[in-house]
């Protein structure tokens, strides 16, 4: 099945927080992480996590377009701090 028409499996989750344009760019992040993603007609974006790494890596992606600068400001912030 093609990736765009492939329906969801038991491990697959549904990114709904974002816009179409922005779902696209996600996707196609994801496809070069080679995390499984698909876009079916309606417009949403579905992905399959398998493991942790996989999980963290989508939600970074996510977040990149989903959050405001100063959300991204803050938990860079934290990093810094965590890190010290």
């Amino acid at each position: 099945m093609s990736q765009h028409t492939r329906s969801p499996s038991t491990t697959a989750a549904q990114v709904t927080t974002i816009s179409r344009t922005d779902r696209w760019q996600i996707y196609h992040r994801l496809q070069e992480l080679r995390i499984p993603a698909w876009c079916p007609e309606d417009g949403s974006l579905w992905v399959e996590v398998d493991d942790a790494i996989s999980a963290f890596l989508v939600r970074s992606t996510v977040q990149q377009f989903a959050a405001s600068r100063r959300e991204l400001l803050d938990w860079l912030e934290r990093c810094w701090t965590l890190r010290v």
